[in-house]
């Protein structure tokens, strides 16, 4: 067989072989490769439904609406990036995960009305979010801070949606959680650079401590609730103590060290707003 027979036989069915393998398709569902923000959102809705006290199948719609709303704003914002490229398969799965998402938060609204201003500060912020990204900002400290206010929004949103009301309790928690979450800001930062100043950051823990004390003595969280804090304020001090080891580990660590201290401030945050009798 002639090397020209090789080409014309083998390369096609090659060609094929990749084509129908290729991850791009626009029938490949789009996922978020951000595994940190699915646990921000995991436990941010625990908080708030360890506070509702219940679990309904409206508990379980608002789940799935958020998870799918997180979905469609990853291929969304890849769309995005592409500024003047169109990409089918961003905007088909984009489109999906919004339909599936709209529909269920829209179907709890005509039943809970509350939920009308939760989502509309969910869209403010992914508004701000997108400007940002296009105009290649979004690693921007304040554009961050937004959008975890935006993901913690699951606390309040998993509380209305099982109860129908809203409560000083649910606010309190998703301020605790914005906070806590955004800590992990100021942390990543210190890994980028050896000599990035840590000051931020305890600027940063002294302000976010101030407030939550506030939070306390206006009764928006309990004593035990607020110092779920602490597990942040412990984990900036363990960074920058270890501060050589955390600027050279490998990213799987520092995931872990995120992780554990997430599900750490989560179980003390849920458990603090069960009643005492569980």
């Amino acid at each position: 067989m002639s090397q020209s027979t090789l080409n014309s036989e083998i390369l096609p069915s090659t060609a094929s072989k990749r084509k129908t393998s290729n991850p791009q398709a626009w029938y490949r569902p789009t996922f978020s490769p951000e595994h940190g923000v699915y646990v921000v959102l995991l436990v941010s809705f625990l908080t708030g439904v360890a506070a509702a006290q219940n679990w309904t199948l409206a508990t379980t719609l608002a789940f799935i609406s958020a998870f799918c709303s997180f979905q469609a704003e990853h291929p969304l914002i890849l769309q995005i990036k592409q500024h003047k490229s169109l990409k089918p398969r961003f905007l088909i799965w984009a489109g999906l995960y919004s339909t599936v998402a709209l529909a269920i938060a829209v179907g709890i609204a005509v039943f809970y009305p509350i939920l009308l201003w939760i989502y509309a500060g969910a869209i403010l912020a992914f508004c701000i979010d997108a400007i940002s990204v296009f105009h290649r900002q979004q690693k921007s400290i304040v554009n961050e801070l937004i959008t975890f206010t935006a993901i913690c929004l699951c606390a309040p949103f998993a509380y209305a949606a099982t109860t129908g009301t809203i409560s000083k309790t649910a606010i309190g928690l998703w301020i605790l959680n914005t906070l806590f979450f955004s800590s992990a800001i100021f942390t990543v930062k210190l890994r980028k650079s050896k000599t990035h100043s840590p000051i931020p950051g305890l600027v940063y823990h002294a302000i976010a401590t101030l407030m939550i004390v506030v939070l306390w003595n206006v009764g928006w969280l309990s004593r035990v609730t607020a110092c779920a804090f602490i597990v942040a304020v412990l984990k900036f001090g363990l960074v920058v103590l270890g501060r050589e080891w955390y600027c050279t580990t490998q990213i799987k660590y520092v995931a872990m060290l995120e992780t554990i201290s997430a599900l750490l401030f989560g179980t003390i945050a849920s458990v603090s707003v069960l009643p005492p009798h569980l």
